[in-house]
């Protein structure tokens, strides 16, 4: 009976991966001067910066832009994992008992 609901448990936990890799979510910094994508099994998925919107001799601007963004973009990216990981576990747990997962 363990080895089921362990089994189904690592084959749950293996889905879950697989979906937060395809839930992408982006941020941006400086008014759409650098745009991130970043998937919710928090990888970087691309950044986009626009040269109409930025100084591109200053370099510490756009390193500070490119930092916020990316801290915003893996934000986003975490509360929509710990959402989805809270669906996933409030379908396990008994009735009424999802409600302590809740993020």
């Amino acid at each position: 009976m363990l080895d089921n609901l362990f089994g189904n448990l690592q084959k749950q936990q293996e889905e879950l991966q697989q979906k937060l890799a395809e839930i992408l979510v982006e941020a941006e910094s400086g008014d759409g001067a650098v745009t991130v994508k970043a998937g919710a099994d928090l990888h970087i998925e691309n950044i986009k910066m626009d040269a109409s919107k930025l100084d591109l001799s200053d370099q510490e601007q756009v390193e500070d832009l490119l930092v916020v963004a990316v801290n915003r973009a893996l934000d986003l990216a975490k509360q929509r994992a710990a959402a989805e990981t809270s669906k996933l576990l409030g379908g396990l747990l008994p009735p009424g008992m999802g409600d302590f997962i809740k993020p």
